[in-house]
Order: C-alpha cells, then sequence, then structure tokens
C-alpha cells in the first residue's frame, strides 16, 4: 500500500512539473513560418513569403539590438514598429480567414507575454 502510495505521488508531481514547463521559444525564422502554417494552414507559396518576411525582421532586429549595445528602453522604441510592420506584412499574405486566425494568435501571445510568440517576428534568432 505504501508503495502504491509513493508510485502515485511521484506520478503526480512529475506530471505537475511537466506541465509547469515554459513553452518553448521558436526564434527561427523557418521554423516559426512553419508553425503558423500548421496553425493557419498556410499554402507553401504563403509560408515561403512568411519565412522571408520573418527572416527580414530578424536582420533589422539584429541590427537594432547592435544599434543600441542592448540597452533594452532604446531597443523597445525602435521595436514596436517593426513589429507591427511585421504583423502587417504577414497579414497581407493571408487570406481573411487566417488573418483572423493570426489576430487571435496575435492577441493570444500578447496576453500570455510570450515572448516567441506569431506576433514577434523580430526576435532575433542568435539569442
Amino acid at each position: 500500500m505504501k508503495k502504491l502510495l509513493l508510485i502515485c505521488g511521484l506520478f503526480i508531481g512529475m506530471t505537475t512539473a511537466l506541465i509547469a514547463q515554459p513553452k518553448k521559444v521558436v526564434t527561427d525564422p523557418a521554423e516559426k513560418a512553419k508553425g503558423l502554417q500548421k496553425e493557419l494552414n498556410l499554402s507553401t507559396k504563403q509560408t515561403e513569403k512568411v519565412t522571408v518576411i520573418y527572416k527580414e525582421s530578424v536582420e533589422k532586429f539584429d541590427k537594432i539590438k547592435a544599434k543600441e549595445h542592448g540597452n533594452t528602453n532604446k531597443m523597445l522604441e525602435e521595436v514596436r514598429p517593426l513589429r507591427a510592420a511585421t504583423i502587417k506584412k504577414i497579414k497581407d499574405v493571408l487570406t481573411p480567414a487566417q488573418a483572423v486566425k493570426y489576430d487571435k494568435l496575435v492577441k493570444d501571445s500578447q496576453k500570455e507575454g510570450l515572448n516567441g510568440g506569431w506576433s514577434d517576428g523580430w526576435s532575433s534568432a542568435s539569442n
């Protein structure tokens, strides 16, 4: 009986620990685009376009990061418009139905405070 309780306790503890693990932040532009492809059922052509958009955003973000030498406050000033532009460019590639789903993904990721959410194509791949 003691062994059964011990096993149950270990199982519950391990399950809780696994659930509490933070989400993996995807920073590779191609991986982000593939994730978006799965979420929004993007065509191959759309996925390729989104990959290019994410790559451009990463390059611009890296330039901002180097220019501001990691000063978070200054970086935020320049990253906000980049982030908004990235979201707009991605939405331009999507169908109206996909855009609605994408808006929800962006909103949810902002609510959860995810740094690697769908909305921030500007996150650096060199982190």
